[in-house]
């Protein structure tokens, strides 16, 4: 094979991979939207939760308040999981 047909193969095989890669970005990126998207549910959800707890938190039970804590926790680590998959 002479080096033209070799860098004609390897063209074809960088344009191949080239092509594989931006169809898997797009999905990944497809995936981490909606992954935010569905956080972004859940975020109203807190945030309802979070203001019926703090605007009476006096009369808020320690059940209210564990609620409204271990979803703040979840969406936390939601938040962070798709922040590492942007890096």
């Amino acid at each position: 094979m002479g080096l033209q047909e070799e860098l004609k193969t390897l063209s074809d095989k960088i344009k191949q991979y080239r092509d594989e890669a931006r169809v898997q970005l797009h999905l990944a990126h497809q995936d981490v939207k909606d992954e935010f998207d569905d956080l972004e549910q859940e975020w109203d959800k807190y945030r309802t939760r979070f203001d019926q707890v703090m605007g009476d938190a006096s009369e808020a039970s320690q059940e209210a308040r564990q609620t409204a804590k271990k979803l703040g926790e979840d969406l936390k680590k939601g938040y962070e999981n798709i922040r590492d998959k942007m890096k």
